[in-house]
């Protein structure tokens, strides 16, 4: 199974055999699980309500019981009553779900599998640049014309390609060894190296 090497200027300058985990039988139903999972580890999980029994109200009873007219009120923190406590609300939690070393390495090839079927991903032979300058990376995104998609530069670790890629909008750069299924599925096109697919072999081999 072979995919063309492009150079920065967009030009084919070869092709590269890509290894047998691009060809994964794909299952939605564990790619589902796995973003979601992912998603659920990204909430804080930090909100919170007060109830009756937290709101900063005194415990008088409002009116006396008979002959006001009014209905019976026992206390003003009533959720009834603007600015009372707050029925069922939030509260702090964790949303962590733990996911299996293997579930989350079928998944990884899963999503670069279901990317490569639908022609999203982009192989260049070098994504270096000489200085951390935006329009370095811009240049790049234009010749090899994926401008105003989603774009996930799945690469080994390269810290002056990112300081030049963070300001550009829906351009994700992730080093090679932390990249996982929801960032590759996210993407609508996955560019990346001959040199990253060889180190994602090997983390995949593992």
């Amino acid at each position: 199974m072979e995919t063309i090497v492009y150079n920065a200027k967009g030009q084919e300058k070869g092709k590269i055999e890509l290894p047998a985990f691009f060809n994964t039988e794909v299952s939605n139903t564990l790619l589902h699980e796995i973003t979601t999972a992912y998603l659920n580890n990204q909430r804080a999980g930090t909100a919170k309500t007060k109830s009756r029994g937290e709101v900063a109200f005194s415990g008088a009873k409002p009116w006396k019981q008979k002959g006001t007219g009014n209905a019976r009120a026992g206390q003003r923190n009533s959720p009834l009553w603007r600015k009372g406590g707050v029925i069922f609300g939030p509260k702090p939690r964790d949303y962590y779900t733990k996911m299996s070393k293997q579930k989350k390495r079928l998944s990884l090839n899963m999503a670069f599998s279901a990317q490569f079927q639908n022609g999203n991903v982009i192989v260049v032979d070098s994504v270096k640049v000489e200085e951390a300058k935006t329009k370095k990376v811009v240049e790049l995104i234009k010749n090899l014309k994926v401008e105003g998609k989603k774009v996930v530069f799945a690469i080994n670790a390269n810290s002056d390609f990112k300081l030049a890629a963070r300001n550009i909008e829906n351009v994700v750069v992730e080093n090679i060894k932390n990249i996982n299924a929801y960032q590759v599925l996210w993407a609508d096109k996955v560019i990346t190296t001959p040199e990253a697919i060889e180190s994602i072999k090997e983390r995949q081999s593992l």
